[in-house]
Parts: structure tokens; C-alpha cells; sequence
């Protein structure tokens, strides 16, 4: 059998499963940035007790971001209510509800920051009647109060597909409406509990059919043991919903407790999915090794509106 992703060599043999603690390729090697600008943004982040993706999903990214003063804010407190295969960001039942307080910390971290983009993602709230949407709509809205000229994207859950929560954040007109997909559905079981791959297309259309005037992007994980022609279907099925920023990055396992690598992903395939992408209707597709779904947010957003 071929193995995944083999567009550029189809008749190249199946790849062994990498597990996170064999050396990583040249191209998944990080540069480490931590200076005044790293060290500053940390010590806000701690002072106004705000959490950040970055951190709690172990971004191989966030030194070069936070040292260019970049970070996705994360919302709704620290614990997850889902416990999903490739996630770092610690699981169980929330202590306490959501913070009343957050939206105006977040907007006040983003006018010291003097943020022109802002990304926005949380937790999952199952425990909450909404998920947790109404925080996420006062986000923006502070965000916009206090920084005017700062665009907001939010990187939403999909709310146990309650579309009354969905357009609560939809009403309060986020620059870019950003969920997930993940994964082909073939490996949703596993990788995504809790979460379904109708559900989160049925999101991406309703959002776009009922605001179409906002953006909406999606993101896959590659490396999980997904064949080509699943990511080629799965990335039709989000063209088909209208989704218009596609990004695609490798997987890589944060701790030996969770799913492991099957396959580094070559960057030569990486562009090859873009170019199949671009051919699908995209109006931006970003893929790399290194790619992830807030990371260059901003020029991502550019780049579609061109």
C-alpha cells in the first residue's frame, strides 16, 4: 500500500510511524526567540491573568510570535471539557464558570500590545448553556472599544451545534469566524472526541450562509495516518461549505501521552496540497510543517482578501 500524502512520489513504500521522541526533520527545527519583547509579553500575560493557546498547546511557534508581540488570546478559563487525542491543553470539569472580567483584560492586553489583529480562541465549555459564545461576542466587543482599529478573529468551538450560540458570535461580527476541522473523518473518533465532522462543516455553512460577508477558515493536522486522497476529500468538503482560509500544518505529539506521529510530512507536499487547494476555490490555503491555524493570522487574512 502507498503511503499517506505520497502526491509528489505515489509509488514511494509506506512510511514507519515516527513517534514525537525520533529526531524531528531539518524543516520542523525551531528557531528559539526569547527576548525583551518575549519576556514583556509573558510577564502581561501573567499580571492580567490571561491564558494563551500558545502556551497551553505547546506552539512550536509562539517564541518568534510573542517576540513580535503576536498571541492568541484563550478564553473561558484553562480546562477543557473534551479530552481530545492530539491536544495539550489539560482536561476535566471546570472549577468555576466563566470570568466576567476576561473580555475587559483581553482588550486591555491588546491596546498595551497595540495589536492591529487579534486572535481569539478558547477551551471547550460543554458544562456552559451556551459553550461559552456570549464571552467570545464580549471579547470582540471590548477588543473593538478599546482598539478601534484592531481586527478580531475568532477561532471558535463548535458549540455541541447549538447555532442560537453560534450567532451570538456571528452577531458581533468577528473580521474572520476560524473553526477547526482537524482531521479527515475517517480518524474523528480518535482524534477529535467529543466532536463530530458533519457538525463541523454544517458550522462553516451556516456561518457563511447567514454573515457571508465574514470570513470563515478551517485548519487540518497532517501526520496522523490520514491517506492523500481522504485530506483531497476533506478539503473538497470544506470548499464546498464556502470556507475561505484553509491552513494545514503537521501534527506533532506534545507528550508521550497522546496520539502519536505516524509521518513527518514533507514540505515539497505541503505545497502540493496548497496548489490543490488554490484549484478548489480557496481564496488563501496556508500549508507548511510549521503552519498553524493563528500563525501569520493576519497575512492570511491579507492574502484572501486580495
Amino acid at each position: 500500500m502507498n503511503s499517506p500524502f505520497n502526491i509528489l512520489n505515489p509509488a514511494s513504500p509506506a512510511a514507519a510511524p515516527a513517534p514525537e521522541a525520533h529526531p524531528r526533520p531539518d524543516w520542523l527545527r525551531v528557531k528559539f526567540f526569547g527576548g525583551d519583547n518575549y519576556q514583556e509579553l509573558k510577564r502581561m500575560m501573567r499580571t492580567l491573568g490571561l491564558n494563551t493557546v500558545c502556551e497551553s498547546a505547546r506552539c512550536p511557534n509562539m517564541g518568534e510570535c510573542w517576540d513580535h508581540r503576536t498571541a492568541t488570546f484563550m478564553i473561558l478559563g484553562e480546562i477543557c471539557t473534551r479530552a481530545c487525542g492530539f491536544c495539550a491543553v489539560p482536561s476535566g470539569k471546570p472549577a468555576s464558570a466563566p470570568d466576567e472580567d476576561e473580555p475587559n483584560r483581553v482588550a486591555e492586553a491588546a491596546e498595551r500590545m497595540g495589536l492591529r489583529y487579534a486572535v481569539v480562541t478558547s477551551v471547550n465549555r460543554d458544562d456552559e448553556p451556551d459553550g461559552g459564545a456570549r464571552i467570545f461576542a464580549r471579547t470582540i466587543q471590548e477588543i473593538r472599544r478599546r482598539v478601534p482599529t484592531c481586527q478580531v478573529e475568532v477561532l471558535i468551538p463548535d458549540f455541541r451545534g447549538d447555532w442560537d450560540a453560534l450567532a451570538v458570535v456571528l452577531d458581533a461580527r468577528p473580521d474572520v469566524l476560524n473553526h477547526n476541522t482537524e482531521t479527515v473523518p475517517r480518524l474523528y473518533r480518535e482524534v477529535r472526541k467529543g466532536a463530530l465532522y458533519e457538525r463541523s462543516l454544517d458550522l462553516l455553512r451556516r456561518s457563511k450562509q447567514t454573515h457571508p460577508s465574514v470570513p470563515t477558515k478551517t485548519g487540518l493536522m497532517l501526520g496522523l495516518g490520514e491517506e492523500t486522497q481522504e485530506v483531497l476529500d476533506t478539503m473538497q468538503d470544506l470548499a464546498a461549505q464556502g470556507t475561505n482560509i484553509l491552513t494545514l500544518g503537521q501534527y506533532l505529539q506534545p507528550t508521550r501521552d497522546h496520539l502519536p506521529i505516524v509521518r513527518y510530512v514533507h514540505p515539497d507536499e505541503f505545497a502540493e496540497f496548497k496548489r490543490r487547494g488554490e484549484d478548489m476555490g480557496f481564496k488563501h490555503v496556508e500549508s507548511g510543517p510549521l503552519v498553524r491555524s493563528s500563525y501569520h493570522a493576519f497575512e492570511q487574512t491579507e492574502a484572501a482578501a486580495k
